[in-house]
């Protein structure tokens, strides 16, 4: 069987009894970063062999798992943080699974895309998960009036590095619209700012952004005042 784990997006805490329990019974643990989730295991007090599966390896590493799931191994899938397959290679392994006839499940738990929508307040009965956007600001503009007409709430990761040339291309293309900046969320920094992109962006311009970030924006109730 292969398990799909959730794990905490920051708190150590936030694990599911199920996942724990899981994560003490299979024979190995597939992981994007060893040592990221090594402090999560020895937190638990948990040995088991790990494996890396990140986006560099994935191609023969699928390979591999699947072979030991054909020959009768317990796999669990971890992400460095959340629920695999959503913005990271897990769902390459899901697919190889299916493909395959090999049974998996999922093991629910801490989502950051669920988490930053909520924190920001914003309509959460329809919404749109973007990820990441494309690196390249060409592309990232491009993607940004793709999006313009949305009604939905659209949901955005961001790296702290890209952060501000984020926003800048936002307040280009979307105007000075209200959103919320969720940063480190579940963790001792956790930070939400609810704004307009110029007053976010002039915070960090003075204030290096650090963590990891969510962008949740609704442009219908921007429109619609």
């Amino acid at each position: 069987m292969l398990y799909i784990v959730s794990t905490p997006i920051g708190n150590l805490k936030d694990i599911t009894l199920r996942a724990l329990e899981v994560l003490k019974t299979v024979d190995l643990i597939a992981c994007e970063d060893t040592r990221h989730t090594r402090i999560l295991l020895d937190h638990y007090q948990i040995k088991k062999p790990l494996t890396s599966y990140h986006s560099y390896n994935k191609s023969s590493k699928t390979q591999e798992i699947i072979k030991l799931l054909q020959e009768g191994k317990n796999i669990a899938l971890v992400s460095d943080a959340g629920t695999p397959g959503i913005s990271d290679p897990g769902v390459v392994l899901v697919n190889q699974a299916i493909k395959d006839n090999i049974p998996f499940t999922v093991i629910p738990g801490p989502s950051g895309l669920i988490s930053g929508l909520v924190l920001s307040g914003l309509p959460t009965h329809k919404f749109v998960f973007e990820g990441f956007l494309p690196v390249k600001q060409a592309a990232r503009i491009r993607r940004l009036k793709e999006l313009k007409p949305e009604k939905r709430t659209i949901i955005i990761y961001e790296s702290p590095h890209r952060l501000i040339r984020c926003l800048e291309d936002m307040l280009q293309v979307l105007g000075d619209i209200e959103i919320a900046c969720l940063r480190e969320v579940t963790k001792k920094f956790e930070e939400a700012r609810r704004a307009e992109v110029a007053q976010v962006l002039g915070h960090f311009k003075k204030i290096a952004p650090k963590g990891e970030f969510i962008l949740v924006l609704n442009l219908y109730l921007t429109n619609k005042k």
